[in-house]
């Protein structure tokens, strides 16, 4: 609970308003006193020193569905109350100054996460530590800003300079130079939030399927001899050295006419070029190296991120491969060689300095549009510092997004649209 009615809601159920912050077991009524609904604890924590930074209160009860129900139902009928909405207890904690944007998205992760990377990640950015790091920079640039508009209100002051543009120059290419190391992390935090992608990708019947199920340790996808028996894109998660990975096993790449199967292909060349790492499926009983070479430019995948595997290894024919690994999914051969190659592409991602990762998109693209505005401010004609100024606002106003200061109303709903009722 949460609002000014918690203490008519204590004083209703159990008799009496308990010491704040101080569990109490007691006695659960209903609105009139006549029937005992649970016994539970209830804990009381008083304004301002809360969650919401309103009067909240716990009822601790047991799990029941009818407890559970018979108690709601007695809230739901005192007056001024209801169900709390989706997110909307950190949307007040957010509108009272209890926490900035990144603590909540941080906070949102952290109910989320899957994987030990990504609690680590979440739990230090709902600490404040993104938090930290702009608002350093945004008051260090409202500083230098500061020092412009000093020189355009007070230029005919003995104590003011003639001109601080060359002074601040110095002092915006700092700032500059952090934001800068600050993006350039691989978008290792945003893969550590959103999953390591990896894309099976190969001819039709290259044992994709077959590779999924051995990598879930379960039948994700239907196995065939006939090819081109997967048509959509077929996903497993797992949990790789506390990293979160995403497998996909896409359609089989060839020409065709029928329209079905091109949309498969083009869904599996749409996912190879979002993932991470493409494995390039090559099977022995099939094995033209000159064809998956083909295969790579006709669809222009980065040849960066493949890893060409030969599959069906058990049926190899006689003569030399040039596939870096070896699979056979009927033999279970060569599948740790795969996993041990794959753990280490994650675990560059995985492992590291976690402190201030940017993990959003929407951090990443506000980022950009301070270092924008700080370039144009240092481009600028030092003898109009209406310009510098003006480009020093717009810098430190991208920052004052991410945290959620300013003009951020649009993204409220869909940010807290993310959390789960009564949180």
């Amino acid at each position: 609970m949460s609002g000014p009615g918690v203490r008519f809601a204590f004083e209703t159920m159990i008799g009496s308003v308990p010491i704040p912050r101080k569990a109490l077991l007691a006695d659960i009524f209903d609105r009139f006193g006549n029937n005992r609904l649970d016994q539970g604890i209830v804990v009381f924590f008083q304004s301002p020193n809360s969650f919401t930074g309103e009067d909240c209160g716990e009822f601790q009860v047991h799990g029941g569905i009818a407890v559970i129900h018979s108690i709601l139902s007695v809230l739901g009928a005192l007056k001024n109350f209801r169900l709390a909405e989706a997110g909307e207890f950190s949307r007040r904690a957010f509108e009272n100054g209890r926490l900035d944007l990144t603590e909540i998205e941080g906070l949102s992760d952290l109910i989320s996460a899957r994987t030990e990377t990504q609690r680590k990640l979440a739990l230090e950015q709902s600490s404040g530590s993104l938090r930290k790091k702009y608002e350093d920079w945004r008051s260090r640039l409202i500083y230098i800003r500061s020092m412009v508009e000093a020189e355009l209100d007070f230029s005919d002051e003995e104590d003011v300079s003639n001109s601080v543009i060359p002074e601040t120059v110095s002092l915006i290419n700092s700032v500059t130079i952090e934001i800068k190391a600050h993006l350039d992390d691989g978008r290792r935090g945003e893969i550590i939030r959103d999953g390591y992608r990896i894309a099976l990708v190969g001819p039709p019947n290259s044992g994709k399927s077959s590779l999924i199920n051995a990598l879930a340790k379960r039948d994700v996808a239907i196995i065939s001899d006939i090819a081109g028996t997967t048509r959509d894109v077929i996903e497993a998660h797992l949990d790789i050295r506390g990293m979160e990975v995403i497998v996909f096993d896409t359609a089989g790449l060839q020409s065709s006419n029928d329209k079905i199967e091109l949309l498969g292909i083009g869904k599996a060349i749409d996912i190879a070029h979002q993932s991470d790492l493409i494995v390039l499926l090559e099977p022995a009983d099939n094995y033209i190296h000159a064809d998956s070479e083909s295969l790579v430019d006709f669809y222009g995948l980065d040849s960066r991120k493949i890893v060409r595997v030969l599959s069906k290894s058990d049926l190899l024919a006689d003569g030399p491969s040039e596939n870096e690994i070896q699979i056979s999914t009927m033999k279970s051969n060569g599948l740790d060689e795969l996993l041990d190659y794959i753990s280490q592409k994650v675990e560059k991602v995985g492992h590291g300095d976690d402190q201030g990762l940017v993990s959003r998109l929407r951090h990443r693209n506000y980022l950009q549009s301070c270092l924008e505005h700080l370039r144009r401010s240092i481009s600028s004609d030092g003898d109009n510092p209406e310009i510098v100024s003006e480009n020093l606002r717009l810098a430190s106003q991208a920052l004052s997004k991410i945290v959620g200061t300013v003009d951020v109303e649009d993204l409220l709903d869909v940010i807290f649209s993310e959390f789960c009722i009564g949180k």
